[in-house]
């Protein structure tokens, strides 16, 4: 169900009342587009059932979808229409559009094609954990959850939020158990991962279905490239990709968490129960293997990497590296 994560700590001063959500939830209710919108953007009934609630309670867990759609106008057939209106005018007028003329051709071309244009609809998975007071957003692009934040803490009185942040940087424990090939307990390191130089090089070393047990690796550490991403398995239930921004990525759901469940067990209230309980012990169990919460210290990193590693995590949002990617 959740295939990325991007967590956010809940306020304490917010008392959480699903009856107030759906309230709010409503005021945004997602409309498809019109014939010249560009994008539209609301809240659709997770169980993808006409008129029905937009949040959802399952196991005191509660779920929504957020929807976006777009009109899908390549710049190339609009570019192609502004030259030609741009050539209507010379020819009629004898002169050529100016700087400020071409921009309002473009804006007119626009128009006359935005109700020809093909959509393209993606949607994203929001939960809210009332009790462990947390919100993930089923995404790995920054901009798109700085969206739904918007709305919710817009619509919702009270609703405050800080991205999930720990004492150690991810970053900083990822370069440690990668050199002391000692992941935390409960988790091991997987065969993937990613290494970045911090000098002006910016060079990339990525290794992909490869064991990282090796000097290699821990060279490559020593000689100043810090890891951006590493595959890693909870408790043999969970496996997901940790980024230098606190984000999981790839998550998957192994075997093991099927155990004891009937394979005709389906639907959506047993996916949301499935989901939302594996994850709401691996998000508790992740934060004390980073040391706790509140950055306070960057844990066991080399000294020589200390000051580079301590400019990663969430406190500064990571990049939003493939904006143009759909759906989330």
């Amino acid at each position: 169900m959740f295939k990325n994560m991007i967590v956010y700590r809940i306020a304490e001063s917010w008392q959480g009342d699903l009856q107030l959500l759906e309230d709010a939830l409503q005021k945004t209710v997602f409309e498809e587009c019109g014939a010249t919108q560009e994008r539209s953007v609301g809240w659709v009934p997770p169980r993808g059932e006409a008129h029905g609630p937009l949040v959802e309670s399952v196991a005191g867990q509660w779920v929504m979808r957020f929807m976006t759609e777009a009109k899908v106008l390549p710049a190339s057939v609009l570019n192609r229409k502004v030259n030609e209106k741009a050539e209507q005018i010379e020819k009629a007028e004898g002169r050529k559009p100016g700087k400020k003329e071409k921009k309002e051709l473009k804006d007119e071309a626009k128009l006359d094609l935005l109700p020809m244009a093909f959509t393209k609809q993606g949607s994203m998975w929001v939960w809210i954990d009332p009790q462990a007071r947390t919100l993930v957003l089923d995404t790995s692009a920054q901009g798109r959850a700085d969206e739904v934040v918007t709305l919710l803490v817009e619509g919702l009185p009270g609703f405050a939020l800080a991205l999930l942040d720990t004492q150690t940087s991810p970053q900083a424990a990822m370069a440690h158990w990668l050199m002391t090939q000692e992941p935390p307990a409960c988790f091991t390191a997987d065969r993937e991962t990613e290494l970045k130089a911090c000098d002006e090089s910016k060079a990339v070393v990525r290794y992909a279905r490869h064991p990282l047990d090796i000097d290699e690796v821990r060279q490559h550490i020593e000689h100043g490239k810090l890891p951006t991403k590493l595959a890693m398995t909870w408790d043999d239930r969970v496996s997901f990709v940790l980024t230098e921004g606190l984000q999981l990525k790839n998550i998957t759901l192994l075997d093991a968490v099927m155990d004891g469940n009937s394979k005709d067990d389906s639907g959506f209230d047993t996916d949301v129960a499935i989901a939302t309980g594996e994850l709401s012990r691996l998000i508790p169990d992740l934060i004390e293997a980073l040391g706790g919460e509140g950055r306070t210290g960057l844990g066991d990193l080399p000294a020589s990497l200390a000051t580079s590693a301590s400019t990663t995590g969430p406190k500064a949002a990571p990049a939003d590296t493939s904006p143009g990617e759909s759906p989330f």
